[in-house]
């Protein structure tokens, strides 16, 4: 039997276009389907690499008595969360106010079929009855019931739900005068939840809090009043980079990381990979890589590098959406060893050193049965215990990797996502033009370029943004996050080769922000465009989760674009963003990690140097003047011959063989003699 789900893009969705569920795609179509029939709409929402996902599937949705029942009772419909995170979010915090806890993937939502308000809500659901839940088919068959024996207490539920949803999240006066406070706060957050024996919050599961990693780095270059006890912000950074990187969350026979851990030593994950957490992950460990005595975090971005290259480009030079968890049904079976196959792999010298480096001499770590490699020994300390020097234990150790490697690729490899998303792709695009900029790597820059190019032929269409790069884009008009986080990363490609149509692109971008989803009257950006398709709620969020709030992406963004322009709209709409949003940011202040890095670059605006030069020689003197340029720095070298849309920014930078130096909208003379630009860069900075 194939349903609906055949012609669809998505993977997540055509892996269930074999159910025998009379699935249907989110739309007009399946909408009027259950208006006409008065039937709920069964509302199940996933993404290819969640492992309960699958295990949902295989259990009940592949199971022809239970998908008869769905079918029976439902009008069916299927959402890939990356394609629709607009439905996501918001049928995510309707779970949360019907249940009064958390949701996840896959989840589970009963809507009625007039007004698409869910009335009952949930997240996996076994087709046994196990884990103190019922059996799915009798929740079918309840919550079918309810709706034909109670229909009023339904509706009088959904009145009360769609007026939460109405006020969430706008319910607050836009603040008068903006402080310091909500950044002690996080401060004083961020060492409370911190765990000193691991690394991270406290705890498990087990998260990499990027947005959070970023402003501590932030506020540890420019501390805000208050001390922190125990570590310093950029220790509890380092302390948490090392102990991921030495964990099974981080792959440590062919780099990248997973999606988080479920213990709190960083040792098991969950095993699927997403790009948009080693996005965030590689500029971490690029910029902390440069300090003395980090050097291995450098290794780390660049090994993540190599398994982006390898496993996640497509050949057109974007970037793919996930690996899968599991692979032949079983989570981890890809990534985990046993040790006997690891010995028979290797010779007696490498396993010598493997077996200490990875644990192998351990007990078991993944289910009392097999091995997840993790750094339990320094080379150091296994160059004195075999009696070799370091020099010879790296080479042995290298040696065993690349056959651990090999060998594990012949295994059946777990799925690829191949979806091209906007949002992921102007993340990773973002990464590496950072840790090109951290690694002093400019080749970077290539694949950086290759994903913007796919993006710009594909996503970009008729002068507007869509969320996927591909064939089917027009069907997924761009988001918050969209324009967000590609006009962040237009900015960072600008910092390391100047190119006019990515300026062009930004400033359109930036309007777009503005034009189609600033809120005019309270400040702020919904997460949908002023033109989108209507649903029960329009989501306006501070708070970070997997991926950066866009809120604090676009604010930060808008900053650093109106001070390079000159341009006070970009620079009013970001005040208007965080007077928004200084109410939550009092209340809640390290869940909105990404608006505080705005915030902070508001009450303390970055340094931007634009250098106008001519010739190859002329930038070679002035880069070498400049030298490693400060953390809150953003330089763009910019040649005599380059456009630079907008008369403000024309007249701003008019001179050749010069150098601006400005902090915020303070700007030092004009700088000719590239021996003064070093001394006038760090004098802005103090």
């Amino acid at each position: 039997m194939s349903n609906r789900l055949g012609n669809e893009t998505s993977p997540y969705l055509r892996q269930h276009a074999g159910n025998p569920v009379d699935w249907w795609p989110w739309g007009d179509a399946a909408l009027d389907a259950a208006r006409v029939a008065d039937k709920p709409i069964l509302l199940s929402i996933g993404y290819s690499a969640c492992h309960w996902c699958h295990v949902m599937a295989h259990e009940s949705f592949e199971d022809p008595a239970t998908a008869q029942v769905m079918n029976d009772l439902f009008i069916c419909i299927k959402v890939d969360r990356e394609e629709r995170p607009d439905l996501d979010r918001i049928y995510q915090l309707a779970h949360q106010a019907l249940t009064r806890r958390g949701g996840g993937w896959p989840l589970t939502v009963f809507l009625t079929p007039d007004d698409h308000l869910p009335f009952h809500a949930g997240t996996y659901f076994p087709r046994e009855a196990r884990y103190g839940m019922p059996p799915f088919a009798h929740v079918l068959h309840e919550v079918r019931r309810w709706w034909d024996e109670r229909r009023d207490d339904v509706r009088a539920q959904n009145a009360a739900l769609a007026e939460f949803l109405s006020a969430h999240g706008r319910d607050d006066t836009p603040a008068q005068h903006l402080s310091d406070a909500p950044l002690q706060l996080a401060l004083s957050q961020s060492a409370q939840s911190f765990d000193p024996a691991h690394g991270g919050h406290r705890g498990a599961p087990k998260f990499p809090h990027c947005a959070e990693m970023e402003l501590l780095l932030d506020l540890a270059e420019r501390p805000v009043t208050g001390a922190v006890a125990g570590m310093s912000p950029r220790e509890m950074v380092d302390f948490t980079l090392a102990r991921m990187a030495a964990g099974g969350i981080h792959d440590q026979i062919g780099g990248g990381f997973c999606r988080y851990a479920v213990d709190e030593r960083w040792e098991i994950p969950h095993f699927e990979k997403m790009l948009y957490d080693n996005a965030q992950l590689l500029p971490l460990y690029a910029r902390r890589g440069t300090q003395p005595g980090s050097e291995s975090f450098a290794e780390v971005a660049r090994e993540l590098i190599a398994w982006l290259v390898r496993e996640m480009t497509s050949p057109e030079g974007a970037f793919y959406s996930a690996l899968d968890a599991d692979s032949e049904h079983a989570e981890g079976k890809f990534y985990v060893w046993q040790r006997d196959a690891v010995r028979n792999l290797l010779d007696d010298q490498e396993f010598a050193v493997a077996e200490r480096r990875f644990g192998f001499k351990r007990p078991p770590n993944f289910e009392q049965t097999a091995w997840n490699p993790v750094i339990v020994e320094s080379i150091e300390d296994t160059a004195r215990a075999l009696g070799i020097t370091e020099t010879l234990a790296v080479q042995r150790l290298r040696q065993a990797r690349a056959k651990l490697f090999a060998a594990r690729s012949r295994r059946v490899r777990p799925g690829l996502d191949d979806k091209v998303l906007t949002a992921w792709n102007a993340l990773m695009i973002c990464g590496i033009a950072r840790a090109a900029l951290a690694l002093d790597a400019p080749p970077l820059m290539g694949l950086a370029d290759a994903a913007l190019d796919c993006l710009y032929r594909s996503a970009w269409r008729d002068g507007r943004l869509h969320a996927k790069a591909d064939a089917d884009a027009t069907r997924f008009p761009a988001y918050l996050d969209d324009h967000a986080f590609l006009l962040d990363a237009l900015l960072e490609c600008l910092r390391n080769r100047w190119n006019g149509r990515d300026l062009a692109w930004a400033i359109v971008l930036a309007e777009a922000l503005l034009a189609r989803f600033e809120d005019a009257q309270r400040g702020g950006f919904f997460f949908t465009a002023h033109d989108h398709e209507r649903l029960i709620q329009r989501p306006k969020s501070w708070t970070d989760d997997a991926v950066p709030a866009g809120n604090g992406v676009a604010a930060r963004a808008l900053l650093r674009l109106g001070h390079l322009l000159g341009e006070p709209r970009y620079l009013d709409a970001a005040e208007r963003t965080l007077r928004a949003a200084f109410p939550t940011l009092q209340q809640m202040a390290l869940a909105c990690a990404s608006l505080l890095r705005a915030l902070n670059d508001f009450l303390h605006p970055r340094t931007h140097v634009v250098i106008r030069f001519r010739g190859d020689a002329e930038e070679t003197a002035w880069r070498a003047a400049l030298g490693p340029a400060p953390d809150r720095s953003d330089v763009y070298f910019i040649d005599a011959d380059a456009v630079l849309c907008g008369t403000l920014a024309s007249q701003k930078y008019a001179a050749t063989g010069v150098a601006y130096v400005c902090r915020g909208t303070q700007c030092l003379p004009p700088i000719t003699d590239p021996a003064q630009l070093r001394k006038a860069v760090f004098s802005a900075e103090a």
